[in-house]
């Protein structure tokens, strides 16, 4: 709770006086109730019903003027007086606990995120997906399941997805029905209104981590063996341009975080994002998010516009936190150009696919390009590609560290450092395997030496056993 600074405000100031003057911000109107999935009103045990009357009479008697002036703690205390006060004028019988309990629901519900917070407050939980009203899933550990979190209808959760939406500057309703954002905390949301979700508002959230995971903390939970942490460490400390590659919700980003903690802090840093999420620690970083366009349809400022504008901030280092589109070639560009040491993410199956998919959305932008050019300046920029996967045991693991060799006729030549082999499942469920290591020498050894790592590289290939 907010501690008061002043003193609560006389009871009388949260009775709306007038119910048809009501200005809540407003919100999509549902689809007829016989469109929507059915309720779970039959379920309710006679306390529940209990409660949602209560709720109800209580946000009949609310001004929201004044609710939007008030600290949360004062607030609350208002909302649980008025609440004793209707349980006992209409013989609703709920203990004083209860009461507190539908209390503190309607706070939620006007100033915080309603029934999305205990799930947000839970640091097992990674990942909330709400389905609707009434189905909201969660992943945990690596595993995907349903929780019991329900919302009471449609209008409930628009209007909350509406307030994370506004708490960036952004807007979600039917004439802009998708759009990206961000908690306070720094979790990534994505949300999708009606008509294009059938099942009314949904919303994807990425939770934020607040423990700060680095290798060594990879490297115990299995993530990444200790030879590879070394050698993506050695990798960042020599400025070599990395991509890590990988599903949703594999651990990019992540990984990503990992390997900009050991970025020099002297080093000037510009990160482009879509909804910013990277965790930088380091004194000179500049973060840069991208605009949706306004109403009007002007004003969009996109990644590749992000990317440009970097390029003339003098950075050390370009950070794009997700490549998917046309700004490849800038950022393939930016690493050609002085810029070593940049780093981003794209999403693909292995690493050579991460080649054809940089490929690919450089011709989204650059459809004159001959595919040899193309694949020439992928060549030239990126040093190293990292595969992470997410695996059936919930475990998130790098499966690959590739290093782009150079390019034989059309093909663009690969080496594998690191190649994870599946090699069976223990009692438990845990996957188990090992990894494969080619000690062939780099093509950027001389980069290495250059920093004074080449021994050490060599040096954390030779920990693995043959």
């Amino acid at each position: 709770m907010v501690p008061l600074d002043v003193p609560a405000p006389a009871f009388g100031r949260l009775i709306r006086r007038d119910p048809a003057a009501s200005n809540l911000p407003a919100v999509i109107e549902p689809p007829e109730p016989e469109e929507l999935p059915a309720a779970p009103s039959a379920a309710l045990t006679p306390q529940q019903r209990q409660k949602q009357e209560l709720r109800a009479l209580c946000l009949a008697r609310i001004d929201p003027a004044s609710v939007a002036a008030l600290p949360q703690e004062a607030l609350f205390a208002e909302v649980e007086r008025m609440i004793a006060e209707i349980a006992d004028g209409q013989r609703i019988g709920l203990s004083a606990r209860e009461q507190r309990e539908v209390a503190a629901e309607l706070v939620d519900d006007m100033l915080g995120l309603g029934p999305l917070a205990p799930l947000l407050e839970d640091e097992t939980v990674t990942d909330i997906m709400v389905n609707g009203p009434f189905r909201v899933f969660v992943e945990q550990k690596g595993r995907l399941g349903m929780s019991n979190v329900r919302f009471r209808d449609n209008a409930h959760l628009a209007g909350i997805a509406q307030r994370i939406a506004a708490q960036v500057g952004r807007r979600i309703d039917e004439s802009s029905p998708m759009v990206d954002a961000r908690l306070p905390d720094g979790s990534r949301v994505n949300i999708i209104f009606p008509p294009l979700s059938l099942l009314g508002p949904c919303l994807s959230i990425r939770k934020f981590a607040k423990r700060k995971i680095d290798f060594g903390q990879m490297v115990r939970n299995g993530s990444i063996a200790p030879a590879m942490a070394r050698i993506l460490e050695i990798a960042a400390r020599a400025r070599l341009n990395v991509i890590v590659s990988g599903g949703t919700g594999s651990g990019k980003t992540t990984m990503l975080n990992a390997l900009s903690r050991l970025i020099d802090s002297s080093e000037r840093i510009v990160t482009c994002e879509d909804a910013a999420e990277l965790q930088l620690q380091q004194p000179h970083v500049i973060p840069l998010e991208t605009r949706p366009a306004n109403l009007e349809g002007r004003g969009e400022v996109t990644q590749r516009d992000l990317v440009k504008n970097a390029l003339r901030m003098r950075p050390d280092r370009i950070i794009l936190g997700e490549c998917r589109g046309a700004e490849a070639f800038d950022m393939l560009q930016a690493m050609n150009t002085g810029h070593d040491g940049s780093m981003s993410t794209i999403h693909a199956n292995n690493t050579r696919d991460a080649v054809t998919r940089i490929e690919n959305m450089v011709l989204m932008g650059q459809t004159a390009l001959p595919a040899r050019a193309i694949r020439q300046q992928i060549v030239s920029a990126v040093d190293i590609i990292v595969q992470i996967e997410r695996m059936r045991d919930g475990v998130r693991r790098v499966t690959q560290i590739t290093e782009v060799c150079g390019l034989e006729g059309e093909v663009v030549v690969l080496n594998d450092i690191f190649q994870w082999e599946y090699l069976g499942e223990e009692p438990g469920g845990r996957l188990r395997g090992l990894y494969r290591v080619s000690r062939a020498r780099p093509g950027f050894a001389p980069r290495l030496a250059y920093f004074g790592l080449e021994r050490a590289w060599h040096t954390a290939l030779d920990e693995v056993p043959e």
